[in-house]
């Protein structure tokens, strides 16, 4: 029993060491748990023979996998994606799969071991590539998209592969595994071997119509009745035997364990229980598959690469090769422009960790000999490791390429004066434009993003192109002559340096600027803005007051612990700021600052739960101006203006 501790110790202390700094270096959680296993394995032997077996356990959380991949999938969603699901996706996969199986026959392989091979190296890692986008903040980009949907086919293209590979078997791979099968005889467990060609077809069919009609029809109920009872665990208990059960019966009737996770993943990615199944599997599937990976590593040869170490990184070279063409190709004919060609090219040029599950499943189907399986897993893994060198290059080359190419665009020749200058026509600079301009204020506009500038102009909004941070760019808009600027820019740093040169050049100017955190706004104070604003402040405290009313607070009520909110730290805003400006440690938050930030919070606090009645009579409510008034203005601006 103390050897299964230590043996379990291990594993987890490889995998929370490793893990976190590879996840620190951008390499990603899957080469993490990669090189876990070669420091337990190959270059400590810390593990031994007894992996192998923790293997085909471990294996189970690519079903866990499936079934959750198959529970993202909503045949609705998956309908309305179906041209660049196919389009994308299925052009990658079957393109390169043909181009690499082609290379592989002609370097003298038998087509059942290339078509195998070109079907494992069409595939691209999902965990690294979804994590780097996220990570990088890509995800809403038209490459990373186009990627997405190559990745989704993937998933779901590795169900028939898996159902394909078995039909693959070699001869004299097989017989020696039925002379194994036939040493083990009487502990089998399909229980279909020698049903007539009829039967067996019947059974399957019925197999899977139990899968997804059972599924449909009867898990609700079942999930109905164990939710009654409250208790979590038991929900866990039945979502872990849901998927057990599925893929028990899979292995019983001769099919993939991974398929029949899958169709009822996709059968049950409907139902008001989806959330709650993927979260009580979703740790499991974690673990199991962190094992897994852990285990390939730990079972990867250092003699097979030593010795052929030239071949493996030629083969991976020439596989990323291959596949970065044929994404370009893809990239072009789908009209993907600039550097998000590139994202989908360099992105996917990889091997992926599916690549692992089909390598094992085909050596346990008789299709790849055992050299063949170690050469196979070194290339994948390979490719993986230099995956997050191609982002780097994507980041560090080719997007200040295009970046370059875009500011290399003339600035705009800006034809006219105004009374308020706008940097930033973005989200938040579209709203105080509208206003401004609603009652009959001059704006000029400048944006740094020439896309923007272009959009606007398509409706109907004259804006230029060009960089407010230039002094010569705000002498040609008008700055001498204008009242007031609004700096609503994304960039923080150029938002200060830009008040800075403009309260120094030009202090008659009232300069309003957007904040994005309180930090950033003692910046900016700091720095001589006029006003500001945290962009998020007014929404999180409408949000919060509309909350309050949702839960059945007197409207009135919410209203007023908006106000006392907003008033508790309005006045307390300028100790705040200076309590920051005085701290010289650098950081500017001192234990003085935190002490009069948690002294705020108690104020806010108390004020909130103070007598709704006790200042009401302090509080002056608002006052609408009297008749006429907005003609009256409007007759005043028509007569100064002539």
């Amino acid at each position: 029993m103390t050897g299964y501790f230590l043996q379990a110790f291990i594993y987890l202390l490889a995998a929370v060491v490793a893990v976190p700094v590879a996840k620190r270096l951008g390499l990603g959680s899957v080469l993490g748990y990669l090189i876990a296993g070669l420091l337990i394995g190959p270059v400590l032997g810390l593990v031994g023979e007894e992996t192998n077996t923790i293997q085909h356990f471990a294996e189970f959380g690519v079903v866990m996998m499936l079934f959750l991949v198959g529970m993202e999938l909503e045949p609705k969603a998956l309908w309305n994606m179906k041209l660049r699901l196919l389009g994308l996706g299925g052009l990658q996969l079957l393109l390169t799969a043909a181009v690499i199986t082609g290379i592989a026959i002609s370097a003298g392989l038998s087509w059942q071991v290339a078509l195998t091979i070109g079907l494992i190296f069409a595939l691209s890692s999902t965990a690294i590539v979804l994590q780097t986008f996220q990570e990088k903040g890509l995800q809403q980009t038209e490459g990373a998209k186009g990627a997405f949907s190559i990745l989704l086919f993937q998933d779901i293209a590795v169900i028939p592969m898996l159902a394909l590979i078995p039909l693959l078997a070699l001869p004299e791979l097989a017989s020696a595994i039925n002379q194994v099968a036939d040493q083990n005889a009487g502990h089998g467990d399909n229980l279909v071997d020698g049903l007539p060609g009829w039967l067996y077809g019947l059974v399957i069919i019925a197999s899977i119509a139990f899968v997804t009609i059972g599924g449909h029809y009867l898990s609700r109920p079942l999930f109905r009745f164990v939710a009654s009872s409250g208790l979590r665990e038991i929900f866990t208990a039945t979502a872990l035997m849901l998927v057990i059960g599925i893929a028990a019966l899979m292995g019983l009737v001769g099919l993939s364990p991974a398929l029949g996770a899958f169709l009822a993943g996709v059968v049950l990615a409907n139902s008001e229980f989806r959330h709650e199944l993927k979260a009580n599997i979703e740790p499991f599937k974690g673990l199991l598959l962190g094992l897994f990976f852990i285990t390939v590593g730990a079972g990867i040869h250092f003699g097979t690469l030593t010795e052929n170490l030239g071949l493996i990184i030629s083969i991976t070279l020439g596989v990323m090769v291959l596949k970065a063409l044929v994404l370009l190709l893809i990239a072009t004919l789908f009209d993907l422009k600039g550097s998000n060609r590139w994202l989908l090219t360099l992105s996917l040029a990889q091997a992926g960790e599916f690549g692992f599950v089909l390598i094992s499943f085909a050596a346990q189907n008789s299709v790849l000999a055992t050299d063949l399986i170690a050469l196979l897993q070194l290339v994948v893994a390979l490719s993986m490791f230099l995956t997050p060198g191609l982002f780097i290059l994507f980041e560090r080359v080719i997007m200040p390429h295009y970046m370059r190419d875009k500011s290399s665009r003339q600035h705009d020749t800006v034809d006219d004066k105004g009374t308020v200058i706008i940097a930033g026509i973005g989200r938040f600079g579209q709203i105080v434009n509208r206003l401004l301009v609603a009652n009959d204020f001059k704006t000029v506009i400048l944006d740094i993003r020439s896309e923007q500038v272009d959009l606007m102009r398509q409706i109907g909004t004259q804006a230029y192109f060009g960089d407010a941070s230039k002094p010569g760019m705000l002498g040609t808009a008008g700055i001498d002559e204008a009242s007031l600027m609004v700096i609503a820019i994304d960039d923080r740093e150029a938002a200060v340096e830009m008040v800075k040169y403009v309260k120094l050049s030009h202090p008659h100017l009232n300069v309003l600027v957007r904040a994005f955190d309180r930090g950033h706004g003692y910046r900016l104070r700091q720095a001589g803005a006029d006003y500001l604003i945290s962009e998020t402040y007014h929404s999180a405290l409408e949000m919060g007051a509309q909350a309050l009313r949702f839960l059945g607070v007197h409207p009135f009520q919410a209203e007023r612990q908006k106000h006392a909110y907003r008033d508790i730290e309005a006045q307390q805003s300028d100790v705040l700021y200076e309590a920051w400006k005085d701290d010289a440690s650098g950081e500017r938050f001192d234990n003085n600052y935190r002490e009069l930030f948690m002294e705020l919070q108690q104020l806010i606090d108390d004020a909130l739960k103070s007598d709704l009645h006790d200042n009401h009579s302090k509080r002056r409510s608002w006052t609408p101006p009297p008749k006429g008034y907005a003609e009256e203005q409007l007759k005043d601006q028509k007569e100064q203006k002539d």
